[in-house]
């Protein structure tokens, strides 16, 4: 009997798992079609359902803002990897072996890739309207969560970096976390036209020189 339960448990989770990615690729299709201020009742008619399934999968607003904000984190990451040209999924960013600076330019292509590619999508995630805006307090929170994977993964490359070259790594999750701000400042002046003509290449660039400037310091070594 136990075997026959845990057989149906097993595949009711399986459907579970697969209806929330099915109304989570729905909802980034609607973002990307009706704006970064759609509601829910736009994203549950798109759906062809209603809100009711939507809070059954996801809880609450802030629970499908996470569910998207994840995947679009999953994007980015995706992106990292194909620009590096090997699968992120494995040893990381941190691998030592990596050239750094073509790591965080990477990164840094990968997010602009996404402003330039699904700018809506991006509004949605940065801005957050769906669960009050960026002045709530659990919007707030949320929006902060929705690029920290990227942020960890930068800070765990400058770690290993400090550590391989017999430096505190105590900063590293700080500049880890600071290198996502300056360029997510850097692509919200853009988006709006306030950071030049440049093309996205251009910009990555730029702000690959102005973070590389700094961080390069965690792969010299205290002799140096």
């Amino acid at each position: 009997m136990s075997t026959t339960t845990d057989g149906r448990s097993a595949r009711w989770e399986a459907h579970r798992q697969e209806r929330r990615k099915t109304l989570v690729e729905s909802a980034i299709r609607t973002i990307r079609t009706r704006g970064a201020s759609v509601g829910m009742d736009e994203i549950a008619s798109e759906a062809g359902t209603s809100k009711t399934v939507f809070y059954r999968h996801f809880t609450d607003r802030h629970g499908l803002y996470q569910a998207v904000a994840d995947r679009v984190d999953e994007l980015i990451l995706r992106d990292i990897g194909t620009v590096l040209g090997q699968n992120t999924k494995g040893a990381g960013l941190s691998a030592l072996d990596l050239d750094p600076q073509a790591v965080i330019r990477a990164a840094i292509d990968a997010y602009l890739q996404l402003v330039e590619r699904d700018p809506e999508l991006y509004r949605f995630i940065v801005s957050a309207p769906i669960v009050g805006g960026t002045t709530s307090g659990n919007a707030a929170e949320a929006v902060a969560n929705a690029t920290g994977r990227m942020a960890g993964q930068i800070s765990d490359l400058i770690a290993a970096a400090f550590v391989d070259r017999g430096n505190d790594p105590a900063p590293a999750r700080l500049w880890g976390h600071s290198l996502v701000g300056l360029v997510r400042a850097g692509a919200d002046a853009w988006l709006v036209g306030l950071a030049g003509d440049f093309s996205r290449e251009e910009l990555t660039d730029q702000l690959t020189n102005l973070a590389w400037s700094g961080i390069k310091i965690a792969w010299k070594r205290p002799s140096d």
